[in-house]
């Protein structure tokens, strides 16, 4: 599996939206340097908490200050934007990024957007389609006339192309249909975004065979290793600590954000911030849409989802301010400290060296101390030096009085200096 993070970002409004930005910026850094494979970052017109207008502007500054983490539009609503351009800034980045651009498309989230920008909501997604076609057909290298109604191209042709051969894409997924049916339409990947709610979770099953249907219609593959699922969590070493850090972040996104800001459809406020939490935190049993808690009960969830999906290839977490800066970069280290290890098996031998030496420790343990004595074999002098060894081990509190950050305790005083 692969594994990224996806800010939209949801921001509260009352801090300084320049140390904000510069704050992203340090935590692509940050990821980055943990080893996560994907960063995405949206586009919003409105709404305060979502302030990022251009995620290809953002990106750019983000590919400066990071090596190898690839970086994805998450999403460039393309009803708002001349196809021609929206290709021309994508290939701009991708040479900027030195080839690390996931291009993610979508219809646009936010209706505020949509009436900024005076398009009726009911021609987003069909607009979406129509662009992202053109666009296909620009990127790949093509000469276009076009003629729709929002739009055209004159004997139109990109004179500069990716520079990646082939550029990965991405289609925004939401509770509807539609998303995977356009991923299937032009062979794409997914990013299924509405995973942050129990009922865009319940839709996941069923999701995939939208993208291929849609695939086989129109001549198309799609591939499981592409479709990326939106998870969200906030972790610490215990689940006490875990809750205590993000309640009441978690609280005030959910009042003030998804309920008197956003009007998400089914969000309710919940006075009792506990009470919240308990509802939002599934833990690893697979109710609720969060984990608050251990990085073992994050791993329980995303096993629970891979099994219930049929399988996805790369885990996006979703990037909050539900705790404190420092509290955040922790949980996301612990993250890629032990939820990427354990998915992915990478100490799994390591885990059985361990265990192979504990069942045959009293058989390797003589046998290391038959070859010593082996060594001093006819010398009496080292034998007798060796004898005192052995018994002053032997007499010694457990571990030879060593533990990490302690100096042995002598043996005449149980000082230690």
């Amino acid at each position: 599996m692969k594994f990224g993070a996806f800010l939209a970002p949801h921001h509260p409004v009352k801090e300084h939206p320049t140390l904000l930005l510069r704050r992203d910026l340090a935590f692509v850094a940050h990821l980055d340097q943990l080893g996560f494979d994907e960063f995405w970052c949206g586009e919003h017109h409105s709404s305060g908490w979502e302030m990022i207008g251009s995620p290809e502007v953002f990106l750019a500054a983000a590919g400066e200050r990071t090596q190898r983490i690839r970086l994805g539009t998450g999403v460039t609503s393309l009803p708002y934007h001349h196809p021609f351009n929206v290709a021309q800034r994508i290939v701009l980045l991708d040479h900027l990024t030195g080839g690390r651009v996931i291009f993610g498309t979508g219809p646009g989230a936010l209706p505020a957007d949509a009436r900024t920008f005076g398009v009726d909501q009911m021609l987003l997604r069909a607009r979406q389609d129509e662009a992202l076609g053109v666009i296909i057909r620009l990127l790949a290298g093509e000469r276009i006339s076009y003629r729709g109604d929002w739009f055209s191209l004159n004997d139109s042709q990109l004179q500069l192309l990716p520079l990646q051969e082939r550029l990965p894409m991405a289609a925004a997924s939401s509770i509807s249909p539609s998303g995977m049916q356009l991923a299937g339409k032009y062979g794409m990947g997914v990013l299924s975004i509405a995973s942050t709610s129990t009922e865009g979770l319940a839709a996941l099953p069923l999701q995939w065979s939208f993208a291929e249907d849609a695939a086989r219609e129109h001549g198309k593959t799609v591939d499981r290793r592409d479709w990326r699922v939106l998870v969200s969590f906030h972790l610490a070493e215990s689940q006490q600590q875990a809750e205590q850090e993000a309640v009441d972040g978690l609280w005030w996104w959910h009042n003030e954000y998804n309920v008197r800001v956003l009007g998400r459809p089914g969000a309710t406020r919940v006075e009792d911030k506990w009470e919240l939490l308990a509802q939002v935190n599934g833990g690893g049993s697979g109710v609720g849409s969060a984990v608050i808690g251990t990085p073992d009960a994050l791993v329980d969830m995303i096993r629970n989802l891979q099994q219930v999906t049929g399988g996805f290839g790369v885990v996006v977490g979703f990037a909050h301010d539900w705790a404190n800066r420092e509290a955040t970069l922790r949980s996301w280290e612990l993250f890629a400290r032990y939820v990427v290890p354990e998915l992915n098996g990478y100490t799994r031998n390591l885990q059985e060296s361990a265990e192979y030496m504990a069942a045959h420790r009293q058989e390797l343990m003589a046998g290391r101390v038959e070859s010593i004595k082996a060594t001093v074999q006819g010398n009496e002098k080292a034998q007798a030096a060796l004898a005192v060894t052995l018994q002053q081990l032997a007499k010694a509190p457990q571990g030879g009085g060593f533990r990490p950050g302690a100096l042995p305790a002598d043996a005449a005083t149980g000082r230690r200096d």
